[in-house]
């Protein structure tokens, strides 16, 4: 018997997971208590979400590390996300959206794999100025925190691509980033041979925020899988609460819209927020702007989702259709998210892997204890496969 998780909509877990283990300085540890002591919590309540806060990690900080020049502080790394994955999963089976704060983004290896306990696959949005592209053997500074992507795509240190017994974590075609505006050559040149979709700033710019949006989604969840959204702040133009802040880039109306696209999805399964520094944030003005942020789509979603919830089932009788009025009505969700309308989610309604996976089997959790092991079971989805 699969494991079923019940999905509460207007419930949100609040993760902290203060590290800056992965990164080259100091400041990314403090972002989750400084967004909670700014109210993010109760922003999130006021608009309508039941916010359980399920506390934070044991910090990890950056600390100089010349013994590993090629890849630096993996040991701090380790810990972070080993003890970030777990605390993920209890979030996934409580029915509620993980919304994770961060610290560096080494946590996104963390939040898919506590995603794939109970999912097989699962697709990524990357939201950030930089690609996260280079390897030990490319990298120009033994930053980590500069090969995440690498990492999830299965390529890098063996201790990071190892953390899942199977990588990849996600598959390149199921991983799209969106806002990049900086490229080291060696990232260039690895970009260049890769099926990772890619929206670049002067792209998303080009496109309008709201359809190179739309048109990521569409592209890494053409075959329904669930995906998890991983927001750094430093995507945003002169967002200067993080370490390495830059001019170009996504401006914060971009950032919005394109965010507004993301959260409104069904299967978001997690978000994820890095890179605040509130060392450099004396004011509060960056801290009550990512909490503005966040609680503008969040709001969105639950509106969307409480929408598709009272949404009527029209009625057939024998051979008679339904009233093109209540056609119309049970239409309109679909066409908002470009999904099938018989694939809705009420609110309480059971899902589970079987139902949302793409035709295969469940990984099996190597760590379950006796009375936690989970049988996974075979599922399949109706879906179309996006070109490449």
């Amino acid at each position: 018997m699969a494991v079923k998780v019940v999905r509460q909509p207007n419930k949100i877990a609040l993760l902290g997971a203060p590290t800056s283990a992965a990164g080259l300085s100091l400041g990314h540890e403090d972002a989750p208590g400084a967004l909670r002591a700014a109210g993010l919590a109760e922003k999130l309540n006021s608009i309508g979400y039941i916010v359980t806060d399920l506390g934070d990690d044991p910090p990890q900080r950056y600390k100089p590390d010349d013994n590993s020049p090629r890849a630096r502080n993996l040991s701090g790394v380790l810990a972070a996300i080993e003890s970030l994955k777990p605390r993920v999963e209890q979030a996934v089976k409580s029915g509620a959206l993980p919304l994770i704060l961060g610290g560096d983004c080494s946590i996104a290896l963390a939040t898919v794999a506590g995603v794939r306990r109970y999912f097989r696959h699962v697709s990524m949005i990357y939201m950030d100025r930089d690609a996260d592209l280079n390897t030990p053997a490319t990298t120009p500074s033994g930053c980590v925190d500069g090969m995440v992507v690498s990492h999830l795509t299965g390529r890098g240190a063996p201790e990071l691509v190892r953390f899942w017994g199977e990588p990849p974590l996600v598959r390149e075609p199921d991983l799209a980033l969106f806002g990049v505006e900086r490229l080291d050559p060696p990232e260039e040149n690895s970009l260049g041979q890769s099926p990772l979709r890619r929206y670049l700033a002067k792209d998303v710019k080009r496109r309008g925020a709201t359809a190179a949006a739309q048109e990521a989604l569409d592209r890494i969840r053409g075959n329904g899988n669930e995906f998890i959204l991983h927001f750094d702040v430093d995507v945003i133009a002169d967002f200067q609460a993080t370490n390495y802040p830059g001019s170009g880039g996504l401006s914060i109306e971009e950032v919005r819209e394109a965010l507004l696209v993301f959260v409104q999805q069904k299967h978001l399964a997690a978000i994820e927020v890095t890179a605040y520094n509130p060392a450099k944030d004396s004011d509060g003005r960056a801290a009550k702007l990512i909490i503005d942020l966040l609680a503008e789509v969040l709001g969105a979603r639950l509106d969307k989702l409480n929408v598709a919830a009272v949404v009527p089932v029209p009625e057939i009788s024998g051979a008679s259709a339904a009233t093109p009025k209540a056609s119309a009505a049970s239409a309109a969700p679909a066409q908002a998210t470009h999904e099938p309308a018989s694939t809705e989610q009420k609110p309480g309604e059971a899902w589970s892997s079987e139902s949302l996976d793409t035709g295969s089997e469940a990984d099996p959790e190597e760590s379950d204890s006796a009375d936690d092991k989970l049988e996974r079971s075979e599922s399949s989805s109706e879906s179309d496969e996006s070109p490449s």
